[in-house]
Order: structure tokens, then C-alpha cells, then sequence
């Protein structure tokens, strides 16, 4: 039932008199966290009528939506529903709800409302058409200003005092404030300098709330390479290959793309849509291994029977470049990870260019993640996203245990999760709090 739908009915059954209007302050919600799950529970919560301060612990609001919008802000995904949601993997039957109840296209015209105009890509990532964050945030913060909603930067959240007062620690020291409701959206445990740095875990979980342990999600993985491959090979793009890996499940996955040599391993688009299983095989076995198809243009039958040609003067590299178009990196990798004995019989040199194994001994750090997964975990929540030992408390956006591949999935469920979460809040609100009549929370 909708907060302002609970409202007429309690004026319904308690109606005023011309002369009475109540005098009863709206209610107190203090929201913690500034990026996009922070910020729209901001919205919803003052459009239905709440009296909301946003805390958050860096100078400025939204810096990790701001960075991550630098070369083009993805901001969702204009794939059929099935497909949209298969991409939150465990975690889509939990999360299906609130993406149906704010799905692309209620993203996109949330964004057209405040004057951001979006377009879909040739991929089907939707961008905004000057493509960079800060309009969008500037725009969002504005009417988030008009709409009578406080900000106070520089807060750090610390927990709670023993009376259930919040603490926060200020350049002007500790502070604490009192909230008839709390919604948190913390971020996750990558980039700390942004301030996803995931110290409220240990917060919750000393308050008895069930979390997941924090790892990292569309990460690097370290690769020993050898000193000449790393100099010579460091910060190329491999282009044009499709990579496979076995999930511990027994399931096999595979993606088509592009991915990046690094100093340490791999990274890039490719890898970070395969990293959850292969942080899982990680995890479960101390390894895993990544093959790769170089020439995902021409079977292997095809690939032997050009290797299987003369190559006269021509040099190995120069025959390889020649007859199936494998050079440069891709001729590099197969240096760096085949024997003397995979060269000699095109058969075996074909196999190899068409599932070449890739080991990996490790994710690269937490810090490094474009997002993490791990969290406050669903069975703690009730559907409004509510805290269940905790009445009160909601939480939203990455700090929730759930985990998906860039490409526009994890800001359309940050921005899901914290609507959700805001109506939470209200609906709760309504039930335990007596406030005067207030505007209907936004549909979207």
C-alpha cells in the first residue's frame, strides 16, 4: 500500500476539523550514502512526504558514479527482460522484483526527466547523449536541493550509540543524530579512495545481521608472465577472440570480446564478464584456466589445413601471420604458453589457437574491482528491504549481496534497490509514525 494511500485512509477514519490541522513534524530519515542507491532513496523518500538528510563520508557526493562515467557513462542496458535479468545470475529472483518495478526504460525516462536525454549503442548499452555523468548528477542533485533534501559531506558513519543514536565522525569531531528511519547504501568494498571502502561490514555484522564476505567482482586476474612477454606486451588490447572457462557448477561459459595484457595478468571487458566464475573456480580449486579462441573466424579443420602448408622461406611468425592471420600479441601468447612440441604438427598448433589454455592463479585485489560482490545478505532483509532484526534500518545498491557485468547492470540495480528501499521506508514509516498528509511518492 502506498504511504500516501495509508495517509487518507487514517484521515479517513480520523477526519480533521477546519480548525484543526495537525502541527506534527514530518518524519526524520537519514540516508547514508551519496552515490545512486543513496541518492534515490533521497528522492523517493522526500517526495513521499519524509524530512531527509543524506550523510556522506567524502567531500562531494556520487565520486565513484562520477569517475566511473569519465569515458562514457553506461547507465543501463536495452536487452529483452530475460536476458537483463539472467545477467544478476544467483541473485535474479531476489532482485527481479525491483527490477520489474523500475526497469531500463523507467531509468530512461526517469533520466529524460531531468533533462538528460538518452540513446542506445550498437552493443545496447544506453548512454546519455553527452555521455559523461556529471550533467546527470548536477541536474539530480538540484532538484534533490528543491525537493528539500539536506546534505552533509564529510560524515563518516560509525555505528550506533548505546541509546540507537547514529555516530559520525566529523572534521569538527564525533557527532550523533537520532532518525524515526535509516536507509544505507554504503557502496561495496572497491575503490576506497572513492569511498566504497566496505568498513560498515564489520558494523553490521556486530549488530547480528547476516553479510557475505566482500570479494571482488569484474576484476583483473594475475597471470606469471614471463619478463619479456610483460615488456614487450603490457597495456595491449587483444582483440577479436572468444574466451570459455567452466564454472565450479560444471557449467560452461563463454563470451566473445576484447581483453587487455596487464604487468600482472588480464583485464578488460572480456575478463570482467567471466570473472565471477572464474573467481569461484579460484576459490574452489586454488586455480583456474581461461581458453581462448585467437580465430574465432575459422574452425580448426580449416586452421590445420593452412598451417599444413609450405612455408618455404617464410618464418614461423611470418607463416602464422600468413596463412591464419594470428600476429602480435596473439602471436605472442602462443609463444609464451606452448611448447617447442605444440609448433610441430599444424593439427596440435591448430588446437591450440582455437582453445588456448590461459592459467590464472589469482583475482587481483578487492581495491582494483570495478564492483564487488558479497553483502548484506537477502534473508536478512524483508521485501521493503527492511532490516529484519533491525525495524527501521533499510539497505540498497552494491552493499546488498549481489553481484553483475558491466554493460549497464549495476547502476540500474543500485537505482532499483534504492527506490525500493525509500518506499520501504515510507511504507514503514506509515505504519509506525503518525505524520501529517504528504504528496504520493514518485510512481516511476
Amino acid at each position: 500500500m502506498r504511504f500516501s494511500r495509508i495517509i487518507r485512509l487514517h484521515l479517513h477514519i480520523f477526519p480533521r476539523t477546519p480548525m484543526s490541522k495537525p502541527q506534527r513534524p514530518l518524519p526524520d530519515v537519514a540516508v547514508i550514502g551519496g552515490g545512486p542507491a543513496g541518492l534515490m532513496a533521497a528522492e523517493v523518500l522526500a517526495a513521499g512526504g519524509a524530512r531527509v538528510t543524506l550523510y556522506d563520508a567524502m567531500p562531494s557526493l556520487g565520486r565513484k558514479f562520477l569517475f566511473a562515467g569519465k569515458s562514457g557513462l553506461n547507465l543501463t542496458h536495452a536487452e529483452t527482460r530475460a536476458h537483463f535479468l539472467a545477467r544478476y545470475g544467483a541473485r535474479q529472483t531476489e532482485l527481479r522484483p525491483l527490477l520489474d518495478a523500475f526497469d531500463a526504460q523507467a531509468l530512461r525516462t526517469w533520466a529524460g526527466e531531468l533533462g538528460i536525454e538518452t540513446f542506445v549503442g550498437s552493443s545496447g548499452r544506453v548512454f546519455p547523449k553527452e555521455m559523461k555523468a556529471a550533467p546527470l548528477l548536477r541536474a539530480w542533485l538540484h532538484r534533490l536541493r528543491g525537493a528539500g533534501v539536506r546534505f552533509q559531506v564529510r560524515h563518516r558513519w560509525l555505528g550506533w550509540d548505546g541509546g540507537g543514536a547514529l555516530r559520525f565522525a566529523t572534521p569538527e569531531g564525533e557527532r550523533r543524530v537520532s532518525a524515526d528511519a535509516v536507509v544505507l547504501a554504503l557502496g561495496g568494498g572497491s575503490w576506497a579512495r572513492l569511498g566504497s571502502d566496505g568498513a560498515w561490514l564489520p558494523l553490521l555484522a556486530f549488530q547480528g545481521i547476516e553479510t557475505a564476505p566482500l570479494r571482488p567482482a569484474n576484476c583483473g586476474f594475475d597471470v606469471p608472465w614471463s619478463a619479456h612477454f610483460r615488456e614487450r606486451y603490457a597495456g595491449r588490447p587483444v582483440k577479436s577472440v572468444v574466451a570459455s572457462c567452466r564454472a565450479p557448477n560444471g557449467e560452461d561459459v563463454t563470451r566473445q570480446g576484447e581483453f587487455v595484457i596487464t604487468a600482472t595478468g588480464v583485464e578488460g571487458s572480456l575478463i570482467y564478464a567471466l570473472s565471477a566464475p572464474l573467481r569461484d573456480a579460484i576459490e574452489a580449486g586454488g586455480s583456474a584456466t581461461l581458453h581462448f579462441d585467437l580465430a574465432p573466424g575459422k574452425t580448426q579443420q580449416q586452421l590445420a589445413e593452412a598451417l599444413a602448408r609450405p612455408r618455404g622461406r617464410d618464418s614461423l611468425a611470418n607463416h602464422l601471420r600468413k596463412r591464419v592471420g594470428i600476429e602480435g600479441v596473439k602471436a605472442g601468447l602462443l609463444r609464451e604458453l606452448l611448447g617447442k612440441e605444440d609448433y610441430a604438427l599444424p593439427e596440435r598448433l591448430a588446437a591450440a589457437i582455437k582453445a588456448l589454455p590461459l592459467p590464472l592463479a589469482a583475482t587481483r585485489p578487492l581495491d582494483e574491482a570495478i564492483s564487488s560482490a558479497g553483502g548484506v545478505r537477502f534473508a536478512a532483509l524483508d521485501r521493503r528491504l527492511m532490516v529484519r532484526n533491525r525495524p527501521g534500518l533499510f539497505c540498497a545498491g552494491e552493499m546488498l549481496d549481489w553481484e553483475a557485468p558491466t554493460g549497464g547492470y549495476l547502476l540500474t540495480a543500485c537505482f532499483a534497490s534504492g527506490r525500493a528501499a525509500g518506499l520501504g521506508a515510507l511504507a514503514w514509516l506509515a505504519e509506525t509514525v503518525t505524520v501529517p498528509d504528504a504528496p504520493a511518492p514518485p510512481a516511476g
